[in-house]
């Protein structure tokens, strides 16, 4: 699975932290962002359920 986040899109709403915190955090300017080794989403089943939760469509969830 790859997690493609567009910064350009992310308002800072955090949803995708609230939904999957193993895998989203937010940074110092309040934007969605990776944790350190979570880039292929680590397994977590609720990656795709952040991706949905984004009010922005900022998360593209991918297989390979």
């Amino acid at each position: 699975m790859h997690i493609d986040i567009d910064k350009d899109v992310c308002i800072g709403a955090g949803q995708c932290a609230l939904a999957a915190p193993n895998v989203f955090t937010q940074d110092d300017d309040g934007f969605s962002t990776l944790l350190p080794n979570r880039e292929d989403g680590g397994g977590d089943p609720m990656v795709r359920e952040a991706s949905r939760a984004c009010p922005v469509g900022a998360i593209t969830v991918t297989e390979g």
